[in-house]
């Protein structure tokens, strides 16, 4: 009988700690979504695709905090993903999750990187977009299939999007 209560009592505790992250998230999320602009819709007219990637999109961050992970309108979550640049930006198209553009204009660097939101690797095997949306600077991350590809989107974004 004793087990009995020791099972149910951390059982219990487990499902504690689960409805307080998921209050933390909702709370995280309510409050960035006064910050953070919603963001933009793939434009229907966005032309053919200079370059295309799939790999995983990994998250959105503040910029320059890798840590600070944006959970508001669906940003949050880590899926599958399609990185296709345009003229005018570039269309993030992601499985399961909303799709969003990226403003060209709005491009204030791009890097090789090797964190972001709780995804750590090693030989800078991340490309991060760093952008501004409304008042919010963002880091955006993307793990490609194919690292060999990664020249070419930060060749493309600096010489068009004045990005350094």
């Amino acid at each position: 009988m004793e087990r009995f209560w020791l099972v149910l009592a951390i059982f219990a505790f487990v499902l504690l700690c689960l409805w307080g992250m998921y209050l933390g998230w909702r709370r995280k999320s309510r409050s960035q979504s006064a910050r953070v602009p919603p963001f933009p819709a793939i434009p229907e007219d966005a032309g053919d695709a200079l370059l295309e990637s799939t790999g995983v999109y990994l998250a959105t961050t503040t910029a320059g905090n890798w840590q600070d992970r944006i959970v508001t309108r669906g940003a949050g979550l880590r899926t599958g993903a399609v990185w296709r640049l345009h003229d005018g930006g570039v269309a993030v198209e992601r499985g399961g999750a909303p799709d969003f553009w990226i403003p060209r204009d709005a491009v204030t660097g791009i890097r090789r990187d090797t964190k972001i939101a709780g995804k750590v690797m090693g030989t800078d095997a991340l490309l991060v977009i760093t952008w501004r949306l409304g008042g919010a600077d963002l880091d955006t991350g993307f793990r490609g299939d194919d690292l060999d590809d990664y020249p070419q989107w930060i060749e493309q974004l600096k010489i068009k999007g004045g990005a350094q």
